[in-house]
């Protein structure tokens, strides 16, 4: 009897322990409404400044397309100014491609739906602050 009463005691103060440690950073929920395909996969890249349109992402996601919406979540997301871009990946070949000319072959998106007419997006379009609130963001290709 003993030995249940430690072992329930254990386990109350282990949910204790859990429900006192804070979360580190915020989650950032994003959703891509119109997806013109089921083909393939839409990718997700988060960025700083220093790695927008220059590097690897943060963090990076893929999702699959349902219904033409594709839906990701970026986890422990520190307070600053991040930039999300995407891109359909229909061939799934896990690249964007481009025309000889540049242009992208495939559609793509950013953070804040604001697109160059001409050239790549910007940071100063793509960015967004990260505070303390979780954050959906819904972006358009």
């Amino acid at each position: 009897m003993k030995t249940l009463a430690l072992l329930v005691a254990l386990l109350i103060s282990n949910f204790a322990i859990q429900a006192q440690k804070e979360t580190k950073g915020i989650t950032i929920t994003v959703t891509v409404p119109n997806v013109t395909s089921s083909d393939g996969e839409v990718h997700f890249g988060l960025y700083d400044e220093n790695t927008f349109m220059k590097a690897a992402p943060i963090q990076g996601q893929k999702s699959n397309i349902e219904n033409g919406v594709a839906k990701i979540t970026f986890t422990n997301v520190p307070a600053g100014v991040f930039a999300i871009s995407c891109y359909h990946d229909a061939n799934s070949n896990n690249r964007m491609d481009f025309e000889p000319n540049g242009m992208p072959k495939e559609n793509y998106g950013i953070s804040n739906n604001q697109m160059n007419l001409y050239g790549p997006p910007t940071w100063t379009e793509a960015k967004f602050e990260v505070s303390t609130e979780n954050l959906n963001l819904e972006i358009r290709m």
